[in-house]
């Protein structure tokens, strides 16, 4: 009771707060005999106290002409194929775009691709026979809106209490019918932190070499795959591996496993162990407090974003492909050279496979993350406080460049990294304190000056033409103004008289 409760209140609120849900009213006493449910993952996250504006209805008892007319008189309406029976609304004075479906069968073609089914809408269908086409338990439940009645044919309720995620009815005939529902149960345990269930695992583990098989688009599967870590990244990357998924997707992440390091700098162990505890520092306390100590204007990125998540799990992807041991190759130690533009080049190639930038909403651009793979090593290559400013400022007062990213990069990097037992953050400090410093130095908030001059002010005043040599003038124009040395248009066109 006390979850119908829930439901109830919440409903009301919905009600009380979107005025594009007001035609639900209008439609009842339009049609008495009308049923109206919400449907699905809003009834799923209102159960369970997430907050939810992901408003999808199925109507039934009313034909699909009658319903099509009346909510024209409501706002924006479009049917969405006559045999799916599914409009998509806008109700007048108001921002929300609804999906309004009639009840709908499903018949499977067998193949299990993705959307390779038969639907048809009937309005007289009850709606427990909508719910039946459905994926997962925790799916396929219904809020009546008038009697603010849950139906829950399938103990979905049940799973929600036991934290479960299992299929409606026999695992194999759902995943059969579209095996991109696999990668959803993945994406679902990840999101919500729960189980998947004995059977449905089972099933799910046995049919996952169906999954590369070409069927299901590769928009599809990034969808669900960044969805899941950037929910839980340590989770999903444990999920991906176990299900299989990896196996016929990326295989090229599993060569991570087992690939040795050098004990007196990873004593963590191997590659694929050293990037789950870089995936799990992302969400630490630790991490949080790291946060606030980095520079103000380089932190436009959300905490977890896609690209931060994928630059952590691909930063280490080169090293089983760049590996040379004392054993086999003779050298001093266990040594991955140049494992980082191997890694980059790798990260490119199965982002463009998966399309990894298809996935609306979440943004994820390939060559961010690739160059915060090449330069994932910057504090152990380099001496911070030996950097020119003019380094400091291509790295992170560009904005071309995710230079926030790759702080947190290196952070949780150098944090899954155990020398002499303990991680240790090296010289990131030095950088942080570096790029703080530097608008400190000159006189600036947090941005940096524009340069004093172009490079067509600089052929006008020396009275050369276009070339390399303009090039070079102005990196170190620019260095002598981030320095301090030149202040002014003047200052600058004396110091370019000086150093021709």
């Amino acid at each position: 009771m006390r979850k119908i409760n829930l439901l109830r209140n919440q409903l009301r609120r919905a009600l009380k707060n979107e005025v594009g849900l007001k035609f639900a009213n209008r439609l009842l006493k339009k049609f008495p005999q009308a049923k109206i449910y919400l449907v699905g993952g809003i009834v799923r996250d209102w159960l369970l106290k997430r907050e939810s504006k992901d408003y999808d209805f199925v109507v039934s008892g009313v034909p699909t002409k009658k319903l099509e007319a009346f909510l024209s008189t409501q706002g924006q309406v479009n049917l969405v194929g006559r045999r799916f029976g599914v409009f998509k609304f806008t109700p007048k004075k108001s921002t929300l775009t609804l999906d309004i479906a009639l009840p709908r069968t499903e018949h499977a073609w067998g193949t299990g691709g993705y959307k390779d089914v038969e639907t048809q809408s009937d309005w007289r269908l009850p709606i427990e026979e909508d719910l039946k086409r459905r994926d997962f338990t925790i799916n396929a439940m219904a809020l009546e809106m008038s009697e603010k009645k849950l139906i829950d044919p399938f103990d979905g309720q049940m799973d929600l209490k036991k934290k479960i995620i299992k299929t409606v009815g026999k695992p194999e005939e759902r995943f059969k019918e579209d095996y991109s529902r696999m990668l959803r149960a993945l994406r679902f345990a990840a999101q919500l932190n729960f189980s998947i269930e004995k059977n449905t695992w089972s099933a799910l583990v046995k049919m996952m070499k169906k999954i590369s098989n070409g069927t299901i688009p590769a928009e599809v599967i990034a969808k669900e795959f960044i969805k899941s870590l950037v929910s839980n990244p340590a989770k999903a990357l444990d999920l991906w591996e176990a299900s299989g998924a990896f196996k016929y997707l990326m295989p090229e992440l599993l060569k991570m496993r087992n690939c040795p390091q050098p004990k007196e700098f990873h004593a963590e162990g191997d590659v694929w162990t050293h990037t789950r505890i870089a995936l799990q520092n992302l969400t630490t306390s630790a991490y949080k407090k790291f946060l606030k100590i980095l520079p103000k204007h380089i932190i436009k990125e959300p905490i977890l974003s896609p690209e931060l998540i994928l630059g952590v799990l691909f930063h280490d992807i080169g090293k089983p492909y760049t590996i040379k041991t004392p054993a086999k190759d003779g050298v001093d130690r266990i040594r991955t050279n140049e494992h980082d533009t191997v890694g980059a080049k790798l990260f490119k190639k199965i982002g463009e496979r998966l399309r990894f930038n298809s996935v609306p909403n979440y943004q994820c651009d390939l060559d961010k993350i690739s160059w915060m793979i090449i330069h994932h090593l910057l504090t152990v290559h380099g001496e911070p406080e030996k950097f020119t400013n003019r380094t400091i400022e291509k790295y992170f007062f560009n904005p071309k460049n995710p230079g926030g990213n790759l702080l947190k990069l290196i952070y949780v990097d150098q944090m899954a990294s155990f020398v002499k037992g303990k991680p240790s953050l090296g010289s990131l400090p030095q950088l942080i304190k570096r790029i703080k410093q530097l608008p400190k130095n000159l006189r600036q908030k947090d941005m940096l000056p524009p340069p004093l001059l172009n490079g067509n002010e600089i052929m006008k005043i020396l009275k050369i033409p276009a070339g390399p040599p303009i090039g070079v003038f102005i990196e170190k124009m620019r260095e002598a103004q981030l320095s301090g040395q030149i202040k002014n248009k003047n200052e600058a066109k004396k110091y370019l008289y000086a150093n021709i």
